[in-house]
């Protein structure tokens, strides 16, 4: 006789038990030490370095690396699972999490084994911080329009211009650094660097007041001449921009798992304080509008986390990931303003005071719908993708 009936298909999204195991391991660690500190640390805009520190202890510092390079060998997916524990806890220490993870990619994917087996070890094992310097006061969403000019010199390049936002700036060890050697060639002019704090020549300017992320450092890097060996350029002249933009892509899952956690914090928040706060003599989670909050909200965050295992997955195996990233980032970083948003109004009055953590929540959020690529950017990229996808089904 002859089985009709259905064959079993393996779970795509199903954890391995190393995966559970580093998503156990950053929880019990965010729970237990960002969490009783992350409203001080905002307020005071803070950023603990020996948090950091323990999270390479942990094996939390390079998780998708190599263990021959001092990381975990583990998948990206194992990645994101880390990182939306991390920021369900402390979105400003995720965030500082994510770009040394970028920063890393950048060496991993571009450097020589000789930059690989100098510079990543100390930043898999979290005793250096990495930070990616892209951004400029005149090039933000437009990476292409870099005015930081690299000049040729007899040991390497003369940096000179000036870098704004930069995540970690001030407290990074590394720091990876885009520069046009020659603007007339436009995109193809861009190169990347990796910058010490002791490079001649470059010093940290201002540091940013931000409206959220605030137990995270950005600040403005200053290049006056900055001298940089050729040992430290990081693959040819003129693929800078690929380097930037194609570690980027993989950053904007990190983005998406962050803000994956961040509105599930939000809606357990707002949960817990509906179930308990009593309006006309019933709690305000039976009342039917509430209801429809929570209820969409829940939705939405796990929505956004199923798009983040999907991009994640699928850079795993290899494939394309640029919209899937993001779609994973644009979708994840709105769910977390509106959830947030949303939280607030749960709330009602007490969601506006400082006591509560929704109010951060809510300011945390802002700041992912703009950074590693705006929302609308995002959008572009999307379009984009579905358009020369149906010019290719059209030939």
């Amino acid at each position: 006789m002859v089985s009709t009936a259905t064959p079993t298909r393996p779970d795509p999204f199903a954890l391995s038990e190393e995966e559970r195991s580093v998503r156990d391991t950053a929880r019990e660690f965010a729970q237990r030490e960002l969490a009783p500190t992350v409203a001080q640390r905002d307020e005071e805009e803070r950023y603990e370095r020996g948090l950091f520190t323990r999270m390479g202890e942990l094996g939390l510092t390079g998780i998708p690396y190599p263990e021959e390079l001092g990381g975990a060998g583990l998948s990206y997916f194992a990645w994101a699972l880390a990182c939306e524990e991390i920021a369900a806890a402390d979105m400003g220490m995720a965030i500082s999490l994510s770009v040394h993870v970028l920063s890393q990619l950048c060496i991993f994917s571009h450097g020589t084994d000789e930059q690989k087996s100098r510079l990543l070890p100390p930043m898999t094992a979290g005793t250096h911080l990495g930070a990616f310097a892209l951004t400029e006061p005149g090039a933000g969403s437009d990476a292409a329009a870099l005015s930081l000019a690299a000049r040729r010199t007899d040991d390497g390049y003369a940096l000179t211009g000036t870098k704004v936002w930069i995540t970690n700036g001030g407290e990074a060890d590394i720091y990876v650094v885009f520069a046009t050697v020659d603007r007339s060639h436009g995109p193809e002019g861009i190169t990347a660097f990796v910058v010490t704090p002791d490079t001649p020549g470059f010093v940290v300017g201002s540091h940013e007041r931000k409206m959220g992320i605030r137990d995270s450092p950005a600040a403005e890097l200053v290049f006056e001449e900055a001298l940089v060996p050729e040992a430290d350029r990081l693959g040819a002249e003129g693929e800078g921009l690929k380097v930037a933009l194609g570690s980027l892509a993989s950053g904007r899952i990190s983005i998406a798992a962050a803000c994956t956690g961040l509105g599930r914090a939000a809606l357990e928040h707002a949960t817990r304080y509906a179930s308990q706060r009593t309006q006309f003599g019933r709690t305000i989670a039976e009342q039917e509008m509430i209801q429809a909050i929570l209820a969409d909200a829940a939705v939405a965050v796990e929505a956004s986390r199923l798009l983040t295992w999907r991009a994640a997955r699928l850079r795993d195996a290899g494939g394309s990931i640029n919209a899937a990233s993001s779609m994973a980032k644009m979708f994840a970083s709105d769910t977390a303003m509106q959830v947030a948003t949303d939280a607030v109004q749960v709330y009602g009055g007490a969601g506006y005071s400082r006591d509560n953590p929704v109010e951060r929540f809510m300011r945390d959020a802002k700041g992912a719908q703009i950074y590693e690529g705006s929302n609308q950017i995002q959008r572009l990229i999307i379009a984009q993708h579905l358009i020369e996808e149906q010019g290719r089904a059209d030939r």
